[in-house]
């Protein structure tokens, strides 16, 4: 690097940091546990995803999508099963990484990527919103109203238009530290009296000390733990390889999805045994980096150390800062984040796709990550076999003295299309001898298999031929008793293999 981009990077990680604070808070708030829980694990899994992880410029900390989850295991439990929990997820994930599972999030369709940048930019959102709230001597929390709500939204909206303005001057330093510092001068100078970070707790501590879990090893003790470790490292996993596809994008570079597997889980396990929440990958704080310029692992580094300095000697100065001012910034990342060529995606893509960006952005929002792209995966899987299954179709001719009829098969015999191709053939009023030609066709999986011999039992029952030609060895070898009805032709037959072996998982390549 050189010297412009090693600025870019420190300044960029110290803007991270100062938007690490509010948030690594509030999820430590979320889950039932002491604020310097959630500072902790936003300081280690920061700084060793950064360091060792698989997407250099991306920011990983204590995240609401984990939190949600941990606060029913906190309130039944104690924070102690908590830190056993993370490191057991860490070990799960180290795992997931080292048998290179990583690569499955390329399974994710468009749609449901873009329902989920878009989910979490509208969740992102409405956490901001609760900035413009106050507690009530009850224990509840009400509006700001009048010249408060009215200074809140000046703030916000000037942190904003720091943000929008100065990269059209000068890209020297990032605008979001720019709006933090000009917000945080402005509430100075004019002594206003407006809610900062202090208001939601005090941040100073110590250094984080290891220690062991105080739980008891026992069965008893992993049948509680193992059902929440498995959520927490599907969630964990499944944002930060999400987010990691989402900065290739935008920086058009390759991550490394298994090696980004290990990172967070060895930081997961180090977090456990030093008294944090755990973490993964955090998308709004990844595109405030991004979109300094910051593209190394030194900012995330940088944010990393700076908050911990922030924990040992900058509590005081810290507290003070505005959190309109760390909300305005937040306020940008929802833009940005935001694919708002959606709408006109929308306009041109089949409804299928249209309903299943609309589903997976309003599932982010009202459940979660996790459950949202699985549902995703689910419905364009559906959505997908159904396209497929109307593709398969038939050309037919008969020789000149009508004994003979061939059907040519075009598209894919499989589980979905097997009913359609049954419809092709008509049995009973087709000659002695007929010809099934699979030249321009392929037979997927054991159902496509399953439909050959159904269609051979068809015309035995007839008292009829059946040949089927252009088969692959592999089919042609699945078809038990029927292979006898394969003519083969060595020189022009394809070679692909089914569906259904170890070496041939769903997904692979077929061709001749």
């Amino acid at each position: 690097m050189d010297g412009p981009q090693v600025r870019t990077e420190v300044l960029s990680g110290i803007t991270v940091a100062l938007a690490l604070v509010p948030e690594a808070v509030a999820f430590a708030f979320v889950a039932g546990v002491e604020p310097l829980v959630g500072l902790y694990a936003a300081f280690m899994v920061g700084l060793i995803t950064s360091l060792f992880g698989g997407r250099p410029g991306m920011i990983s900390g204590a995240t609401g999508a984990l939190a949600v989850v941990m606060v029913a295991l906190v309130a039944e439990h104690g924070v102690q099963y908590l830190f056993a929990t993370v490191v057991l997820m860490g070990i799960i994930q180290v795992i997931f990484g080292a048998l290179r599972w990583g690569k499955f999030i390329r399974l994710v369709p468009q749609p449901v990527m873009m329902g989920f940048v878009n989910g979490l930019a509208i969740v992102i959102f409405l956490a901001q919103l609760e900035q413009f709230q106050i507690a009530t001597p009850g224990g509840g929390h009400t509006w700001l109203q009048g010249a408060d709500l009215a200074l809140m939204l000046a703030l916000v909206g000037l942190a904003m238009a720091i943000i929008w303005l100065l990269p059209r001057i000068t890209r020297t330093v990032p605008a979001p530290l720019v709006a933090i510092i000009g917000v945080w001068a402005v509430v100075e100078l004019l002594g206003l009296d407006t809610r900062n970070v202090g208001d939601l707790a005090s941040i100073e501590g110590g250094l984080p000390a290891f220690a062991i879990p105080m739980v008891p090893f026992n069965m008893e003790t992993l049948g509680i733990i193992l059902p929440y470790a498995l959520i927490l490292a599907g969630i964990g996993l499944i944002e930060s390889l999400l987010t990691l596809n989402l900065i290739d994008e935008i920086t058009e570079t390759r991550g490394r999805n298994s090696v980004e597997c290990v990172a967070q889980g060895a930081a997961n396990i180090v977090t456990g045994f030093f008294g944090g929440m755990g973490g993964c990958a955090m998308i709004g704080q990844s595109m405030i980096n991004i979109s300094s310029g910051a593209r190394h692992r030194l900012s995330g580094v940088v944010a990393a150390l700076a908050l911990l300095s922030f924990i040992l000697f900058g509590s005081a100065l810290i507290e003070q800062i505005p959190l309109a001012a760390l909300t305005g910034v937040m306020f940008m990342v929802v833009i940005g984040t935001f694919a708002w060529r959606t709408f006109q995606v929308m306009r041109k893509v089949p409804l299928s796709d249209a309903l299943l960006i609309v589903v997976v952005t309003g599932v982010t929002v009202v459940e979660d990550l996790a459950v949202a792209v699985v549902v995703g995966i689910i419905l364009a899987s559906l959505v997908h076999s159904w396209r497929v299954s109307r593709l398969v179709s038939a050309r037919t001719w008969r020789s000149d003295d009508e004994r003979v009829k061939t059907y040519h098969l075009n598209g894919p015999v499989m589980f979905a299309s097997t009913d359609k191709f049954r419809e092709l053939f008509t049995p009973k009023t087709d000659p002695a001898r007929v010809i099934a030609d699979f030249t321009d066709s392929r037979v997927w999986d054991m159902s496509g298999v399953d439909a050959l011999k159904s269609l051979a039992e068809r015309y035995i029952r007839e008292g009829k031929t059946l040949e089927f030609h252009g088969l692959s060895p592999d089919c042609a070898k699945r078809l038990g008793d029927y292979t006898r009805l394969v003519v083969r032709d060595e020189e022009h037959d394809p070679k692909y293999e089914l569906f259904v072996d170890r070496d041939n998982p769903p997904g692979a390549p077929v061709g001749h």
